[in-house]
């Protein structure tokens, strides 16, 4: 006699839904940073030091790019970005024995300017630039290099450094304090900006420089970071400021 076969009847399995624990993230315990202000403040008689210790160290200094007027002054100060002032004396006789003023290097064919620059390092970049900035003067200002930050930085390739090089050298005329490598860099180790940002040194050091010294006071800066204040081996030995700098005898 056969036995049917058993059914096998599978009980529900009921699903345990565990609650959802939204995790707290605890408070964080605030941290006090030193303000900005706090750590620009600078003695005013210590700067009044340093002022006269460049004065005295390079009482002619001057921008090291040679030119003969505001244009070539222009278009050098383009052509220094991340290249030495050595090599753009190198290449800006020929440019401008072949474009000298803002109406021939408008017109001039981009592939010879990038082949007269093109030690300069990024050539192609730098001749769209100073030919871009040479067809705003020729179309806007007559050519003519204006006289105003306002009106200088609306060309390619120039910002508030660039202008300020050519407002100071060529016009002398102080827009505001010159703020390159050097500068930035000598602007930390003396103690005058605690800041990275350019544009923010700048606003450190006019705070502390007086506006007739600010010309001056940048070309000098740069020529004692050439010259003792190296990036990598500073000669504090024979630095002149050194009884006024925080960094003086300090390994980085």
């Amino acid at each position: 006699m056969r036995v049917p076969p058993t059914k096998v009847v599978k009980k529900p399995v009921k699903r345990v839904v565990k609650p959802v624990v939204k995790k707290v993230a605890k408070a964080k315990s605030p941290t006090r940073k030193p303000s900005r202000a706090r750590c620009a403040k600078v003695d005013p008689a210590r700067v009044s030091r340093i002022l006269d210790g460049l004065d005295a160290l390079y009482p002619e200094a001057t921008c090291e790019l040679v030119h003969g007027n505001p244009f070539e002054l222009l278009i050098s100060t383009i052509l220094s970005a991340q290249t030495t002032d050595k090599t753009v004396n190198g290449v800006t006789p020929g440019l401008f024995a072949r474009y000298p003023d803002a109406a021939s290097l408008a017109a001039a064919d981009l592939a010879d300017v990038e082949k007269r620059i093109v030690r300069t390092g990024f050539f192609r970049n730098k001749a769209r630039n100073i030919v871009g900035a040479a067809r705003v003067l020729a179309k806007e200002f007559d050519g003519v290099v204006p006289r105003t930050l306002e009106e200088l930085i609306t060309l390619p390739g120039v910002a508030r450094k660039t202008a300020n090089v050519v407002l100071g050298t060529a016009y002398g005329i102080p827009s505001g304090v010159v703020v390159d490598t050097h500068i930035a860099r000598l602007s930390a180790r003396l103690g005058l900006s605690h800041e990275t940002d350019p544009v923010k040194i700048e606003e450190d050091l006019q705070k502390v420089i007086p506006v007739e010294k600010w010309i001056q006071f940048g070309h000098q800066l740069i020529w004692h970071g050439r010259r003792v204040c190296d990036a990598k081996k500073p000669r504090c030995a024979e630095c002149r400021l050194a009884p006024d700098c925080p960094a003086a005898f300090v390994k980085a």
